[in-house]
Protein backbone atom coordinates (compact mmCIF):
# COMPACT_ATOMS: atom_id res chain seq x y z
CA UNK A 1 0.00 0.00 0.00
CA UNK A 2 1.32 3.33 -0.93
CA UNK A 3 2.25 5.97 1.76
CA UNK A 4 0.06 8.77 1.85
CA UNK A 5 2.15 12.19 1.05
CA UNK A 6 1.99 13.18 3.80
CA UNK A 7 3.19 10.34 5.97
CA UNK A 8 6.02 10.61 3.53
CA UNK A 9 7.18 14.19 3.97
CA UNK A 10 6.78 13.51 8.04
CA UNK A 11 9.60 10.29 7.34
CA UNK A 12 11.44 12.92 5.57
CA UNK A 13 11.88 15.32 8.21
CA UNK A 14 12.44 13.44 10.73
CA UNK A 15 15.71 12.25 8.84
CA UNK A 16 16.56 15.73 8.25
CA UNK A 17 16.57 16.99 11.30
CA UNK A 18 16.83 13.98 14.12
CA UNK A 19 20.14 14.93 15.94
CA UNK A 20 23.17 12.85 16.48
CA UNK A 21 23.41 10.99 20.31
CA UNK A 22 26.50 13.38 20.49
CA UNK A 23 24.84 16.50 20.11
CA UNK A 24 26.52 19.08 21.55
CA UNK A 25 24.27 20.36 24.48
CA UNK A 26 26.37 22.68 26.71
CA UNK A 27 29.54 25.21 25.91
CA UNK A 28 32.84 25.63 27.75
CA UNK A 29 33.76 29.20 27.72
CA UNK A 30 37.91 29.85 27.76
CA UNK A 31 37.87 33.55 28.89
CA UNK A 32 41.39 34.60 28.96
CA UNK A 33 44.88 36.62 27.80
CA UNK A 34 47.31 36.04 25.26
CA UNK A 35 48.30 33.05 27.16
CA UNK A 36 44.84 31.50 26.02
CA UNK A 37 45.05 33.27 23.00
CA UNK A 38 47.26 31.31 21.05
CA UNK A 39 50.24 34.40 20.95
CA UNK A 40 53.34 34.20 18.52
CA UNK A 41 51.49 30.50 17.47
CA UNK A 42 49.00 28.83 14.91
CA UNK A 43 45.74 29.04 17.01
CA UNK A 44 45.08 25.52 15.86
CA UNK A 45 48.37 24.47 17.80
CA UNK A 46 47.09 25.98 21.12
CA UNK A 47 45.96 24.66 24.17
CA UNK A 48 42.41 25.65 24.12
CA UNK A 49 42.11 24.27 21.14
CA UNK A 50 43.90 20.62 21.78
CA UNK A 51 41.33 21.08 24.91
CA UNK A 52 38.45 21.57 21.92
CA UNK A 53 39.65 17.94 20.46
CA UNK A 54 39.98 16.23 24.06
CA UNK A 55 36.34 17.69 24.24
CA UNK A 56 35.07 15.90 21.52
CA UNK A 57 36.60 12.39 22.56
CA UNK A 58 35.73 12.36 25.52
CA UNK A 59 32.84 14.61 26.55
CA UNK A 60 31.05 15.16 23.39
CA UNK A 61 27.91 16.93 25.34
CA UNK A 62 30.36 19.82 25.16
CA UNK A 63 31.85 22.07 22.93
CA UNK A 64 34.53 24.77 23.68
CA UNK A 65 34.49 28.81 22.90
CA UNK A 66 37.71 30.69 23.05
CA UNK A 67 36.51 33.99 24.34
CA UNK A 68 40.58 35.20 24.71
CA UNK A 69 42.29 38.45 24.09
CA UNK A 70 46.24 39.17 23.41
CA UNK A 71 46.72 42.01 26.23
CA UNK A 72 43.70 41.57 28.51
CA UNK A 73 43.64 42.58 31.86
CA UNK A 74 40.86 41.49 34.86
CA UNK A 75 39.38 44.89 34.23
CA UNK A 76 38.97 44.91 30.64
CA UNK A 77 37.37 40.87 31.44
CA UNK A 78 35.19 42.12 33.61
CA UNK A 79 33.79 44.60 31.40
CA UNK A 80 32.53 42.07 28.51
CA UNK A 81 32.03 39.48 30.76
CA UNK A 82 28.43 40.03 30.89
CA UNK A 83 27.95 40.10 27.24
CA UNK A 84 29.81 37.02 26.46
CA UNK A 85 27.62 35.25 29.34
CA UNK A 86 24.52 36.08 27.38
CA UNK A 87 25.81 35.57 23.94
CA UNK A 88 27.64 32.14 24.52
CA UNK A 89 25.52 30.70 27.61
CA UNK A 90 28.42 28.60 28.48
CA UNK A 91 28.16 25.46 31.31
CA UNK A 92 31.24 25.99 32.76
CA UNK A 93 33.73 29.41 32.56
CA UNK A 94 37.51 28.50 32.35
CA UNK A 95 38.57 31.57 33.77
CA UNK A 96 42.22 32.47 32.88
CA UNK A 97 43.06 36.63 33.64
CA UNK A 98 45.63 38.17 36.15
CA UNK A 99 49.05 37.90 33.95
CA UNK A 100 48.40 41.51 32.46
CA UNK A 101 47.56 42.75 35.78
CA UNK A 102 50.90 41.92 37.48
CA UNK A 103 52.82 42.43 34.37
CA UNK A 104 51.95 46.16 34.66
CA UNK A 105 52.19 46.18 37.97
CA UNK A 106 48.35 46.76 38.97
CA UNK A 107 47.09 46.81 42.47
CA UNK A 108 46.14 43.08 43.82
CA UNK A 109 43.52 44.55 45.56
CA UNK A 110 41.91 45.79 42.20
CA UNK A 111 42.77 42.16 40.27
CA UNK A 112 41.37 40.26 43.19
CA UNK A 113 38.15 42.41 42.90
CA UNK A 114 37.75 41.96 39.58
CA UNK A 115 38.05 38.19 39.48
CA UNK A 116 35.25 38.16 42.10
CA UNK A 117 33.21 40.37 40.40
CA UNK A 118 33.39 37.68 37.16
CA UNK A 119 33.33 34.95 39.49
CA UNK A 120 30.26 36.22 40.81
CA UNK A 121 28.95 37.03 37.35
CA UNK A 122 29.34 33.52 35.89
CA UNK A 123 27.78 31.82 38.82
CA UNK A 124 24.70 33.74 38.45
CA UNK A 125 24.63 32.77 35.17
CA UNK A 126 24.41 29.65 36.74
CA UNK A 127 27.94 28.17 34.70
CA UNK A 128 30.55 26.74 36.81
CA UNK A 129 34.12 28.07 37.05
CA UNK A 130 37.77 26.82 37.15
CA UNK A 131 39.73 30.16 38.02
CA UNK A 132 43.31 29.54 36.15
CA UNK A 133 45.91 31.51 38.70
CA UNK A 134 49.62 32.87 37.34
CA UNK A 135 52.40 33.34 38.77
CA UNK A 136 55.17 36.37 38.45
CA UNK A 137 58.87 36.27 38.54
CA UNK A 138 60.79 37.44 41.76
CA UNK A 139 62.01 40.49 39.82
CA UNK A 140 58.57 42.00 40.78
CA UNK A 141 59.21 41.86 44.74
CA UNK A 142 58.36 39.23 47.25
CA UNK A 143 55.73 40.61 48.33
CA UNK A 144 53.70 41.59 45.47
CA UNK A 145 54.79 38.58 44.07
CA UNK A 146 53.17 37.05 46.97
CA UNK A 147 50.12 38.77 47.00
CA UNK A 148 49.59 38.26 43.72
CA UNK A 149 49.98 34.40 43.53
CA UNK A 150 47.24 34.55 46.86
CA UNK A 151 44.89 36.59 45.41
CA UNK A 152 43.59 33.83 42.82
CA UNK A 153 43.18 30.95 45.85
CA UNK A 154 41.63 33.78 48.00
CA UNK A 155 39.00 34.62 45.49
CA UNK A 156 38.69 30.89 44.65
CA UNK A 157 37.81 29.76 48.64
CA UNK A 158 35.67 32.64 48.71
CA UNK A 159 33.74 32.08 45.83
CA UNK A 160 34.12 28.62 46.44
CA UNK A 161 34.79 27.77 42.93
CA UNK A 162 37.38 25.45 41.16
CA UNK A 163 41.29 26.26 41.19
CA UNK A 164 43.96 25.69 38.82
CA UNK A 165 46.94 27.53 41.17
CA UNK A 166 49.57 28.20 38.05
CA UNK A 167 48.41 27.64 34.22
CA UNK A 168 51.78 27.00 33.66
CA UNK A 169 53.43 24.90 36.43
CA UNK A 170 54.56 21.93 34.00
CA UNK A 171 56.52 24.00 31.94
CA UNK A 172 57.81 27.39 33.97
CA UNK A 173 61.00 25.87 34.94
CA UNK A 174 62.25 25.37 31.30
CA UNK A 175 64.08 27.87 29.01
CA UNK A 176 63.56 25.89 25.98
CA UNK A 177 59.57 25.81 27.00
CA UNK A 178 58.98 30.00 25.79
CA UNK A 179 59.23 32.07 23.23
CA UNK A 180 61.89 34.73 22.33
CA UNK A 181 59.49 37.02 25.17
CA UNK A 182 60.36 34.67 27.51
CA UNK A 183 56.16 34.90 28.62
CA UNK A 184 54.50 32.72 25.91
CA UNK A 185 54.85 29.04 25.82
CA UNK A 186 56.10 27.28 22.29
CA UNK A 187 53.38 24.81 20.65
CA UNK A 188 55.84 22.43 21.33
CA UNK A 189 54.29 22.62 24.88
CA UNK A 190 50.89 23.46 24.41
CA UNK A 191 49.87 19.57 24.95
CA UNK A 192 51.30 19.56 28.40
CA UNK A 193 49.21 22.68 29.31
CA UNK A 194 46.38 21.23 27.85
CA UNK A 195 47.05 18.08 30.02
CA UNK A 196 47.47 19.94 33.21
CA UNK A 197 44.17 22.25 32.61
CA UNK A 198 42.66 19.39 31.45
CA UNK A 199 42.75 17.28 34.73
CA UNK A 200 41.03 20.48 36.52
CA UNK A 201 38.63 20.91 34.44
CA UNK A 202 37.02 17.82 33.56
CA UNK A 203 35.45 16.89 37.17
CA UNK A 204 33.41 20.35 36.18
CA UNK A 205 32.19 18.25 32.76
CA UNK A 206 28.66 17.03 34.54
Amino acid sequence: MMKSPFLWLCLMLSTVFSLPATAVEKTVLIFGDSLSAGFGIAREQSWPTLVARRLTREAPAYALINASISGETTAGGRSRLASVLTREKPAVVVLELGANDGLRGLPVEQMRANLAAMVQSAHHSGARVLIVGMRLPPNYGPDYVTRFAAAFSEVAKKEKTALLPFLLEPVATDHDAFQADGLHPVAAVQPVIADHVWRALKPLLR
